[in-house]
């Protein structure tokens, strides 16, 4: 056991795959232990450094073994694939694959998470739930209304008006389908108000984080975005400069060059989805508003405007708003403005 560097660990609900090498490499042992016998062994191990796949519960572990005064290193998972052995798929090739990995030099890691940073993201997990379900309802009771000749007038706030409607006038649908549209506006209310609740909750989140507060002064990023920042983003600290950090996003183009020509294709969509979205979604509507109440044609979003259109100029802008973001957080400062300037 004293020659034991390293415990490559292949996380998973109830039997665990435990790789020991030295800090050279040669395997000690790779073999199964259960959640108890995991445990004892972490406990009961002298200090070492301990490699998982970053996945949904490698935090739990992480945090663990670095209570008992551990290193712990989380891999992504696709920095693991390259080593697993091409002869069979299995736990023990898994193990010893993130054994390997965890000696690469340059190998970059995943910071272990704290509880507070993944109840942020449970509140964010549930809201986007709850609220994929109220829509899946929406949408259910507008093609069953339809099906008997009930068309309703577009949005959500016309379907949800016409519950008055179908309980005065009965005589629109048979009652096996009032009854049923009862039911399932009875569960989208329950769902708003959930939703609702969540929402608050997280704006209060928000407020107390002093980093939070400092984004949400910038446009197009609401308490949802900022909740989202706070479960997802890894310590800005950990970028050099704000490029980077909108490269993680996967907010820069994937680079396909080879020969010394240079070619860029789409948006490499790496790293974190809901953050990457949600800048979309706040760009879109920034860009939205600037041609209702009409932009400056000198400022950077003006000359965006005139080149670009659509999901283009939204994903452009949501780029420069993740550098922004990043020199908000690691400066201490406030949104100074010219993102989008009005006319």
């Amino acid at each position: 056991m004293s020659e034991i560097s390293i415990l490559a660990i292949d996380l998973a609900k109830h039997s665990f795959q435990v790789c020991a090498t030295t800090a050279e490499g040669v395997v000690v042992f790779n073999r199964k232990y259960t959640r108890g016998k995991l445990e004892q062994l972490l406990t009961e191990h002298p200090l070492c450094l301990v490699a998982m796949e970053a996945c949904a519960t490698s935090h739990h572990w992480g945090r663990f073994a670095t209570e008992l005064g551990h290193d712990v290193r989380l891999i992504p998972p696709i920095y693991v694939k390259p080593f697993v052995k091409r002869s069979a798929k299995n736990d023990a090739n898994d193990a010893a694959a993130i054994a390997t990995a965890v000696r690469q030099p340059g190998m970059r890691f995943v910071k272990v998470k704290s509880q507070e940073q993944q109840s942020h993201a449970l509140l964010f997990r549930t809201h986007q739930t709850l609220t994929r379900q109220r829509a899946q309802l929406i949408i259910t009771v507008r093609g069953h209304l339809a099906e008997h000749g009930v068309i309703v007038a577009k949005g959500n706030a016309a379907l949800l008006d016409f519950e008055n409607t179908l309980e005065s006038e009965n005589e629109l649908v048979p009652v096996l389908v009032l009854e049923a549209a009862r039911l399932y506006y009875h569960h989208i209310e329950q769902l708003a108000q959930s939703i609702a609740t969540l929402e608050r909750q997280m704006a209060e989140a928000t407020k107390r984080d002093e980093d939070m507060r400092r984004l949400r002064t910038m446009p197009g990023i609401g308490p949802i975005n900022a909740a989202a920042f706070m479960a997802f983003a890894p310590p800005m600290e950990s970028f050099r400069r704000g490029r980077d950090f909108a490269a993680w996003l996967g907010l820069v183009p994937r680079q396909l060059s080879t020969g010394g020509k240079t070619r860029l294709g789409r948006v490499s969509k790496m790293g974190q989805s809901d953050l990457r979205r949600l800048l979309i979604t706040g760009a879109t509507v920034c860009i939205r508003w600037a041609r209702w109440k009409g932009i400056r044609p000198d400022s950077w979003l003006g000359r965006l405007l005139e080149r670009k259109q659509g999901t283009l100029a939204a994903v452009a802008l949501a780029n420069k708003m993740a550098r922004i973001l990043w020199a908000m957080v690691t400066k201490k400062q406030d949104y100074r403005g010219g993102l989008v300037e009005y006319a």
